[in-house]
C-alpha cells in the first residue's frame, strides 16, 4: 500500500473531493487526520474511513483560523506520532466574476482561503514534517492556465495561481529536509460540484444530462471527463515514497483538455 502507517492531514474533508481524497489515501493504508467546517462532513467520512476510530481522528477546522490550523496539525502528532503528508484541499470556489464583478470583500475572502489559510496550515505541519521528511500537496486549479470566457472566476483563478507559486517556492526552501511540495490541479471534475453543472444546464438548455455532458466530453483529449475519485489518486500517489523524485511540479488532471 502507497500510505502503509503513514499519517496524513486532509484540510477540506467534505462532499465530493475531499470525501474522495480521504477515502483513497485510507485504502493505501493512511492514519487520517481529517479537518473541515461542518462537523457532519467529517463525522460522516470518518465513520466511512473506519468505523472502529482506530486510524482516523477528525476536528472541525476553518483553515482561516490559524488557532484552530495549529489544533489540527498538533491532533495528528499527538495521535498518531506525527506527520508524513498534508493534503491541503479546503478552498473557496463560489466566487463567480470578472474584475468588475467581483468585490473587494469577495476577493479577499477567496485569497485569505486558498492562499492565506492553506499556507498558515502548511506552515502549522511543516515542523512535523520536517523532522522526518514528506509531502504537501496542494489542490490547485486548471482554471488559471486555461481561461473560460463564459465563466470568468477572477478571484478563484488568481488564488490558485499563486498557490502554486507559492508551491514552487516551498519546494525549494524545505527540498534539503527532504519535504516535497506538488500540486495536483484539476479541470473539470465529475463529482458533486460538476452534476450540479449538467443539471443547471440542462434545465436551462431544455435538454438532457448527457447531452449536456456530452458536450464537455467532446472538448477532451480522452473521450469522457475525469472524476473526483482520478485527482484524488493523483493526490494520493503524490503523497507517497513512489513519487521520492518529484518535487515543486503541477500535475494536471484534465482528461486532456488542456496541455503543456
Amino acid at each position: 500500500m502507497l500510505l502503509a502507517d503513514k499519517t496524513v492531514i486532509v484540510s477540506g474533508t467534505g462532499p465530493g473531493l475531499g470525501r474522495e481524497i480521504a477515502l483513497a489515501a485510507a485504502r493505501e493504508g493512511a492514519n487520517l487526520v481529517l479537518g473541515a467546517r461542518r462537523t457532519e462532513n467529517l463525522a460522516a467520512v470518518a465513520e466511512e474511513v473506519d468505523p472502529s476510530g482506530a486510524r482516523v481522528a477528525w476536528q472541525k477546522t476553518d483553515i482561516t483560523d490559524h488557532a484552530q490550523v495549529a489544533a489540527l496539525a498538533e491532533l495528528a502528532v499527538q495521535r498518531f506520532g506525527g506527520i508524513d503528508a498534508l493534503l491541503n484541499v479546503a478552498a473557496l470556489d463560489t466566487v463567480a466574476g470578472g474584475l468588475e464583478q467581483t468585490s473587494w470583500e469577495d476577493l479577499r475572502a477567496v485569497l485569505e482561503t486558498n492562499v492565506v489559510g492553506s499556507l498558515a496550515m502548511t506552515k502549522a505541519a511543516m515542523p512535523a514534517l520536517r523532522r522526518q521528511g514528506g509531502a504537501v500537496v496542494f489542490v490547485g486549479s486548471q482554471v488559471h492556465m486555461k481561461v473560460v470566457a463564459d465563466h470568468p472566476q477572477l478571484a478563484y483563478a488568481a488564488s490558485k495561481a499563486g498557490l502554486q507559486a507559492a508551491a514552487h517556492y516551498l519546494a525549494q526552501e524545505y527540498g534539503p529536509d527532504r519535504v516535497r511540495v506538488n500540486t495536483v490541479s484539476p479541470g473539470w471534475m465529475l463529482g458533486p460540484p460538476v452534476e450540479a453543472y449538467l443539471g443547471y444546464m440542462a434545465a436551462a438548455q431544455q435538454v438532457s444530462r448527457e447531452a449536456v455532458l456530452a458536450d464537455l466530453e467532446q472538448k477532451m483529449a480522452l473521450p469522457y471527463l475525469a472524476s473526483d475519485g482520478d485527482t484524488a489518486e493523483a493526490v494520493v500517489f503524490l503523497a507517497s515514497d513512489r513519487a521520492r523524485g518529484i518535487t515543486g511540479q503541477t500535475l494536471l488532471v484534465n482528461a486532456g483538455e488542456y496541455m503543456r
